[in-house]
């Protein structure tokens, strides 16, 4: 019996081996970075920011793939399938929380993926055309009082649509209709162009821009204080309405079998490209604010957006295949 247990011990141990040293010798050839949207978006620009600064700090070169389509499920089903070494990592967002309840049939779960950073979060917005007379969030609803607002998003099923409905749904209890526009930039210019009531956005779709020209109006940013890049814009609790956060975020993301010790030694590595100062001057001229924790924290954040996301999606009956 003593012999069979020795023998089980060492066989654990020799299987422990590989994961040990593909943590030390971390990383051993380039590592590719697959974000879930197109070029030239959010994630993809401070993707592309991280991975120029990790290629330094690590000593292997960072190759950067777009892989877009299906609300970014394409490229964290690739991802969910990798070789859990670290060396391919998802670049996504939000909309990697949102598609674990919204998507019933996408060959992945959340729990096939861990996440490594957090690394920029951006809340949720409202805006409106100057010339409404409005002054608050309240305000506008009283003025369109038995009518149906109109607002535009990104798309059915992005984190503005979903949080802009929900708010209107179950919490102002106002009748209001989705006009849904293939990405962030016709959405603002619908609004610029006063064709819809509002426009659901996050700060860093593009908002910060349109707002400090006077092109647009903010009347609110969902989230748990106002945003140094736009600090005349309450936060939704300032304008009445107490506890609606909503926030979009880029995050980096592994197989979840991957080493403990490799998950960490990125971490560690993208935390500290967040916290330079010319990386947070990036991503403040994005409209996205850093986000700095360690890897077991960046996991439990995102496990809680799952959560969040999940009961907003299910309250609005909201399904897609």
């Amino acid at each position: 019996m003593a012999f069979r247990v020795r023998a089980t011990l060492a066989v654990a141990l020799l299987l422990a081996l590989p994961l040990q040293a593909s943590a030390q010798d971390y990383p051993s050839r380039p590592i590719t970075f697959v974000v879930a949207f197109a070029a030239g978006g959010v994630a993809d620009s401070i993707g592309r920011l991280v991975g120029q600064r990790l290629a330094e700090t690590l000593g292997h070169s960072v190759v950067v793939e777009n892989r877009g389509g299906a609300g970014g499920n394409i490229a964290a089903k690739q991802i969910a399938g990798a070789a859990p070494d670290g060396h391919a990592v998802l670049v996504t967002t939000t909309a990697l929380a949102i598609s674990e309840t919204l998507h019933a049939n996408k060959g992945f779960a959340a729990s096939d993926l861990t996440a490594v950073a957090i690394a920029a979060s951006s809340p949720e917005s409202f805006a409106v055309h100057p010339s409404k007379t409005a002054a608050s969030l309240k305000e506008f609803l009283a003025d369109t009082k038995g009518k149906t607002i109109s607002f535009g998003s990104a798309g059915i099923g992005s984190g503005s649509h979903i949080a802009a409905e929900y708010f209107f749904k179950e919490i102002a209890k106002v009748p209001a209709t989705h006009v849904p526009f293939q990405g962030g930039a016709p959405a603002l210019n619908a609004v610029a162009g006063n064709h819809i009531d509002l426009v659901s956005i996050t700060l860093g779709g593009g908002l910060v821009a349109q707002i400090k020209s006077g092109t647009l109006k903010g009347l609110a940013v969902a989230g748990d204080r106002r945003i140094d890049a736009t600090p005349e814009v309450p936060t939704f609790g300032e304008a009445g309405f107490a506890n609606f956060r909503a926030a979009s975020w880029v995050g980096f993301f592994v197989p979840a079998r991957t080493p403990a010790a490799v998950t960490a030694k990125l971490n560690a590595a993208i935390d500290d490209i967040v916290k330079r100062p010319e990386t947070q001057q990036r991503l403040a001229a994005l409209g996205f604010e850093p986000v700095t924790c360690d890897q077991g924290e960046a996991d439990k954040r995102f496990r809680a957006e799952i959560a969040q996301w999940g009961r907003m999606v299910t309250a609005l009956g909201l399904k897609a295949e």
